[in-house]
């Protein structure tokens, strides 16, 4: 059945390849995060595996809310790890150690790296797709990003 939500079609393929993007962001920055919690090591190893596992679970109800949205626009999302490697702005786990620090100061980068992507396409999805709901869940989002961010700056202080 076609999808009538008054969104062209062209528009809601835009909306949906930039929520793919978004989405393999998640998933990569998920698995990083859930990596963090099975590896870290030190003396606070015990406060940063609880703090990770906080970290992913609230990734995971993310990686599954733009799943959905996407699906409501009338699209597939992507949902293999060789299609979210190739959309994703993350790079690959770049550290060598499992101290909490080196996990936090790498967690902290890939959350501001989605801020900033975010802050790109808030506009865009509102006024060039007229996709306000989208707009709308993406500055939810990004509220969400901002907040980790802070999290895992204070932690470095």
């Amino acid at each position: 059945m076609k999808t009538n939500i008054g969104i062209s079609e062209e528009n809601r393929q835009a909306v949906a390849d930039e929520l793919a993007k978004l989405l393999a962001d998640e998933y990569v920055l998920y698995t990083k995060t859930r990596n963090a919690h099975w590896n870290v090591e030190g003396p606070d190893f015990y406060d940063k595996h609880k703090f990770f596992e906080t970290q992913y679970e609230e990734l995971a109800e993310r990686v599954d809310n733009i799943a959905e949205r996407i699906r409501s626009l009338g699209h597939y999302a992507p949902a293999t790890l060789k299609e979210f490697l190739a959309l994703t702005h993350l790079t690959e786990r770049e550290q060598n150690d499992n101290s909490s620090t080196g996990f936090i100061k790498e967690l902290l980068q890939d959350h501001e790296t989605i801020c900033i992507h975010l802050r790109e396409i808030i506009i865009p999805l509102a006024d060039t797709y007229k996709d306000l709901g989208t707009s709308d869940f993406i500055t939810a989002l990004l509220e969400e990003h901002e907040k980790t961010a802070w999290f895992l700056r204070a932690h470095l202080k």
